[in-house]
């Protein structure tokens, strides 16, 4: 426990409006390039806004001004979505930028497509949360200090890539087989960079309030803001930090208006504050205010999506993975083509919502995915998907048609070019060969100078002649074809001689 004892509650909302993709045929391919249903999209996001987030908006400003600096909560907003409110619905960034300017509201970065980069591409992921923080920039006025990963997708490595960027902490989901015994009541850090704090969603009571709250059968129903508060004291004894981690659309969408949610939202905060220990925080307060208990070890990506808490909800069955590999093997052929729309494009297909509507659970799970899927069945998506995804492929070869041939060809030169320079060391090792074996010759013995030169000679025609590289003999062939006739005629009564010499020399001796 921090120093000073202090017990802080951080309730975060993710908004993303997931987009449709027009349904795209077969023969459409290398005719038509506009692969979303603009349709569905618009009517979707002013259904939604008019349903959540213009009301919800309101009443957490209200809240803000009602409780004078002790109300806060953070939000991200996906670039894709600021996209929409752009289009469709200004009104609601507007609402958005009121709450930023209270100076109680935290806005945290992320991917700007919502995208599953950071299981693919460092590269890539780095270069979506950056041109995030741009857009937070320029559309709300704010700078990002904390992150939150596409649905709180989060590993040792990931967290560390996070903390590289510079930010304060990350939130993802308290997974029990990832915790054991320990509680996510708690701050941590991560594990290869300590200097990035990891936020843990007690997924309890954030599901109470996100799936359970409209449902009669459940034993706690109906859920009242005294109730919930009366939950949040009970745990305060052994307990520094709760974090309530949201779907935005929770409000007015997931549980429409006649469950009493506006109602349980507007009371919560004065529950809470009145009731218990707790005080709201931000991401980056609780940052700069609490201490990790201890470093938090994950080695494989975990989430907050269905009842595993890991990353099956978008790379679970042969479909996705296919579809997912064979859209990032484009990613150095698009930055290649610096092109506007086929940037826009590109980001737009890696939204994670396409991968999602692939899944092919059952049950629970499969009760939330069909919520959002325009698909019939996982086969129809991944179709659909791949068709537009094709098309998207054609566009991107077209920018370069040569490519492939051009990258043969360098590899190749890069080949010969290794092949050159081993040719070149071991033709220098042949000379100082020759130079040593000339120098170690007693003396009193005649020379073999012509029979060692010649097959050191004959050595290195034979490195260069396997090598490939043929030219160097070539032209010397061509130059005096004549004068190595002529030398090898000679070479051969002059390779008896020593011999005879030698049998002299003894004779002499004796």
């Amino acid at each position: 426990m921090s120093a000073a004892g202090k017990k802080a509650i951080c309730l975060y909302f993710q908004v993303h409006q997931p987009f449709r993709l027009k349904r795209y045929r077969f023969f459409d391919l290398g005719h038509d390039h506009y692969y979303y249903d603009d349709f569905s999209n618009e009517s979707i996001l002013k259904k939604v806004a008019d349903r959540c987030y213009i009301p919800a908006n309101k009443i957490i400003l209200d809240l803000i001004q009602k409780h004078k600096g002790k109300f806060k909560v953070s939000f991200s907003l996906s670039g894709i979505v600021i996209n929409q409110f752009r289009l469709y619905a200004p009104e609601v960034l507007e609402s958005f930028k009121q709450l930023a300017e209270t100076g109680m509201v935290e806005f945290l970065a992320e991917t700007d497509s919502h995208s599953l980069a950071s299981l693919k591409s460092k590269t890539e992921f780095e270069h979506q949360v950056e041109i995030h923080r741009e857009m937070m920039r320029n559309f709300l006025g704010v700078e990002t200090k904390s992150f939150r990963n596409t649905e709180l997708i989060y590993s040792d490595q990931i967290g560390a890539w996070v903390a590289e960027m510079g930010f304060k902490s990350m939130l993802t989901e308290g997974a029990k087989h990832v915790l054991g015994w320990k509680s996510p009541n708690y701050l941590y850090c991560n594990a290869l960079n300590p200097r990035l704090k990891v936020l843990l969603r007690n997924f309890v009571l954030s599901d109470d309030i996100a799936f359970r709250f409209s449902n009669k059968q459940w034993s706690a129903w109906p859920l009242t803001a005294d109730k919930y508060a009366s939950w949040l004291n009970k745990l305060a004894p052994k307990s520094e930090l709760i974090n309530i981690f949201l779907d935005y659309e929770t409000f007015g969408e997931h549980n429409w208006k006649e469950t009493g949610i506006f109602d349980f939202l507007q009371h919560l905060p004065g529950a809470i504050l009145k009731k218990t220990p707790f005080k709201f925080m931000t991401p980056s307060e609780v940052a700069d205010s609490l201490q990790p208990v201890s470093a938090i070890n994950v080695p494989s990506p975990i989430s907050w999506a269905d009842e595993e808490r890991d990353i099956t909800a978008w790379l679970g069955n042969e479909l996705q993975v296919a579809a997912l590999d064979k859209l990032y093997e484009l990613s150095d052929k698009v930055k290649m083509c610096n092109d506007e729309q086929m940037n826009k494009d590109w980001e737009y297909l890696q939204s994670s919502n396409h991968f999602y509507y692939m899944a092919t659970k059952f049950f629970s799970d499969g009760a939330v995915h069909a919520y959002f899927n325009p698909y019939e069945t996982p086969y129809d998506a991944f179709m659909n998907y791949m068709n537009i995804l094709s098309d998207f492929e054609i566009r991107v070869k077209r920018c370069f048609p040569d490519t492939d041939e051009q990258l043969q060809i360098a590899k190749l030169d890069d080949l010969l070019k290794e092949k050159d320079k081993i040719i070149e060391q071991q033709a220098a090792e042949i000379i100082k060969l020759t130079k040593k074996t000339a120098k170690a010759k007693p003396r009193g013995r005649p020379a073999t100078k012509d029979k060692s030169k010649t097959s050191l000679k004959d050595l290195a025609h034979k490195l260069i002649t396997e090598s490939g590289n043929t030219q160097p003999e070539v032209k010397a062939s061509t130059r005096t074809p004549k004068r190595t006739t002529k030398t090898t005629r000679k070479a051969a009564p002059k390779r008896a001689a020593p011999k005879k010499t030698v049998k002299r020399v003894r004779k002499v001796k004796k």
